[in-house]
């Protein structure tokens, strides 16, 4: 039996410049790969997540999205929303309405272009509000912080299950080297002032790595810091310094809702076989 080919692209999200971003493998008319395929491929690729373009079930979608780490799958993710979207559209995909509807675990998700950015509606958190009191000492231990390093933590969760730290300043930020084992499985985010942007951004993942540039982390952070009075509405920020990436997550509110968006670049276009 002759293996299937699918498209598969690989794309670079929330940067300007390829390679400097947070990579994403993207494997169009996936609907014949079957879960257990998805998923190895997923590990095959190695990459932080790699996403499914399906036909959407739900009428009001233009499209539908599995996305996989190379552990698990998650029902939402920013960088694989924003890189799918632009797969699909470089692919001929025209939203139905103006907005772009994704279908994905997590529900469905407008996605928007603006210039040369896309933006993904932030989704509801799951989980909001201040960290427990184990989860606080985990990530302060963790991270090798201290409690005056922290000036507020909250729980930031739509999907992934984020925690978040706002800490002082950016140089506590950078200077950070976490102890995995100490995090113990923890998704944990830290932010903090910027001089040439806005903030900071780092993301621990739970798989024991630092992620270069993350859209569900940023968009959870963007509905803390501004109703927290932290932020104003509109700001930038970079993430994957540490990592020798130049990430930059752009984040707008209009008081109703926040928007997370940045650029995306086109990488690797060709077939994979499977």
């Amino acid at each position: 039996m002759q293996p299937a080919q699918f498209p598969f692209t690989q794309v670079d999200v929330f940067t300007d410049s390829p390679s400097y971003g947070n990579p994403l493998a993207v494997v169009s008319d996936a609907a014949a790969l079957s879960p257990t395929q998805m998923a190895q491929l997923a590990h095959w690729t190695n990459l932080s997540e790699t996403s499914f373009l399906l036909p959407p079930s739900e009428p009001s979608a233009d499209y539908r999205v599995r996305i996989f780490t190379p552990l698990q799958e998650l029902p939402f993710a920013g960088h694989p929303t924003l890189g799918s979207a632009q797969v699909w559209l470089n692919q001929g995909g025209v939203p139905k309405g103006r907005d772009i509807v994704q279908e994905c675990g997590a529900g469905l998700i407008r996605i928007c272009r603006e210039g040369d950015h896309l933006f993904f509606r932030a989704p509801p958190l799951t989980r909001s509000g201040a960290l427990d009191a184990d989860t606080r000492t985990r990530a302060i231990k963790g991270l090798g912080l201290t409690d005056t390093d922290i000036l507020d933590a909250a729980w930031v969760d739509n999907g992934p299950g984020w925690a978040a730290l706002l800490l002082q300043d950016r140089a506590t930020a950078m200077a950070i080297t976490p102890d995995y084992s100490m995090l113990n499985g923890l998704r944990i985010g830290v932010v903090a002032p910027a001089q040439d942007t806005d903030f900071e951004v780092r993301a621990f993942s739970a798989g024991g790595f630092e992620d270069p540039v993350t859209g569900s982390l940023n968009a959870g952070i963007a509905q803390w810091l501004i109703a927290a009075g932290h932020a104003a509405p509109n700001y930038i920020a970079a993430q994957g310094t540490a990592l020798g990436r130049k990430g930059r997550v752009h984040v707008q509110s209009d008081g109703a809702e926040i928007w997370v968006g940045g650029a995306v670049q086109s990488c690797v276009e060709g077939t994979i076989r499977l």
